[in-house]
């Protein structure tokens, strides 16, 4: 049976909706942040050796990575959906998503979580944190450019990848009117809201 190593708040909120999108039987093994700091429990190093969520088991194979959980999914339980066709120039903006997504469009964001930590030490790197993630922000925005989806036609696993990035966001989005009404629509899908009602609590969508 497919296993979902699911930690609260984290990356692998998006792989419960994919296999909620797909219709994928699959199993949750939760775990939960500690406090104060929310980091991952130690639990999650024995499926890991990084501790890392998500992680996905599937039979004798483990696989972390969001990216890498993302496509696996798509090539064994896809049916042909979620991606273009390969050589295709959508397959090769799919391709350029689904990395740009941890590649670089979450670094800045997670610079200003960690930030939040420092508090006043922080305070000079604000500066220009801010404007690299105002600079990713648009950039989705014109690349979005009104679609419904960000490549093509239907949703792909580079949404998937995507939507991720702005609920983490937050109302940092408020100035970029498509990316927001992209969030609010994807969130309205009825596989979305069944993923986050078996994942549980899921605060990055009120940040």
């Amino acid at each position: 049976m497919l296993t979902v190593h699911h930690l609260n708040n984290s990356r692998s909120q998006r792989i419960l909706w994919l296999l909620e999108e797909m219709g994928t039987p699959y199993e949750i093994a939760k775990y939960q942040r500690m406090s104060p700091l929310p980091m991952a429990p130690p639990e999650l190093r024995e499926i890991h050796p990084l501790g890392k969520s998500p992680v996905i088991t599937d039979g004798d194979r483990t696989i972390a990575e969001s990216g890498a959980i993302v496509e696996y999914l798509i090539d064994r339980y896809g049916k042909g959906r979620f991606k273009p066709a390969r050589d295709t120039d959508d397959y090769w903006k799919y391709v350029e998503w689904m990395h740009y997504a941890e590649g670089s469009a979450m670094f800045p964001l997670l610079m200003a979580l960690f930030l939040g930590f420092l508090g006043d030490a922080g305070e000079p790197l604000r500066p220009h944190v801010d404007a690299q993630i105002a600079l990713h922000l648009s950039y989705m925005e014109n690349g979005l450019g009104g679609r419904r989806f960000f490549v093509g036609d239907e949703l792909t696993g580079a949404d998937v990848q995507l939507l991720f990035v702005l609920e983490a966001a937050g109302s940092r989005l408020a100035p970029y009117p498509g990316l927001a009404a992209y969030r609010d629509r994807t969130h309205a899908r009825p596989a979305y809201q069944r993923a986050v009602e078996k994942g549980g609590p899921y605060q990055l969508m009120s940040r």
